[in-house]
């Protein structure tokens, strides 16, 4: 199912699509509060992970906790449609990385990246190609900080479990992160939604203000 997935589904917002997956699932799956150098342009993918520690001097080894390393072991040979997932290691006001780091991104042609940690450089990674989404930019590096330690396993994001495989959908409003045996129905179910809104929009607009005093209305 996951190699399947149509990397062009739009035309949904975060809004419908955390909608459509409360219907279908009971965990969490948003992700709220943050910013991207780019706000207008839309996150959309595959997962890939990578997975940070609050920084540990006795156990760091540069070759071992190399983001580079880690980059290239959890980013597939095709990588169109990937997005890099990071998390923050429990640190969200902490760099994960800036335009340097992140230029593999716009080497490679990833979708973006998105991590509930800072970046830096927002006026660099708005010139790539990619789309980024994080908490917020900051200018201190969080080399002293933080450290990658794992590729491709299970990170957690803003309080929202990734999986390698899931599918990320990031726009201005938040972030939400689809399982992928979940992706078809999701996406169906949030263009569903947005009809049945677009019905709200169209009685609102003909509602009589007297028979609504005494009647109310379905939506709350």
């Amino acid at each position: 199912m996951t190699d399947h997935i149509d990397l062009r589904k739009g035309g949904v917002s975060s809004a419908s699509l955390t909608d459509a997956l409360g219907r279908v699932s009971t965990h969490r799956a948003h992700v709220l509060d943050l910013v991207s150098p780019t706000p207008g342009r839309v996150l959309r993918g595959r997962a890939v992970t990578i997975r940070f520690v609050p920084f540990r001097q006795d156990v760091f080894d540069a070759q071992v906790n190399s983001f580079g390393r880690l980059f290239y072991e959890a980013v597939p040979a095709d990588p169109e449609g990937i997005v890099l997932v990071l998390d923050s290691g429990g640190h969200p006001d902490v760099s994960v990385g800036g335009g340097t780091k992140f230029s593999r991104l716009q080497n490679r042609k990833l979708a973006g990246l998105l991590t509930d940690g800072r970046l830096r450089d927002f006026g660099e990674l708005e010139q790539y190609e990619p789309v980024f989404y994080c908490s917020g930019e900051t200018v201190k590096a969080g080399t002293a900080d933080v450290m990658p330690i794992a590729a491709n396993v299970p990170v957690v994001v803003g309080g929202v479990t990734v999986l390698p495989g899931d599918f990320v959908y990031a726009d201005a409003a938040a972030a939400v992160i689809i399982p992928s045996v979940l992706v078809d129905q999701a996406f169906q179910l949030a263009a569903e939604i947005e009809l049945e809104d677009a019905d709200f929009l169209t009685n609102i607009r003909a509602e009589d203000p007297d028979e609504m005093r005494v009647r109310g209305s379905r939506e709350t």
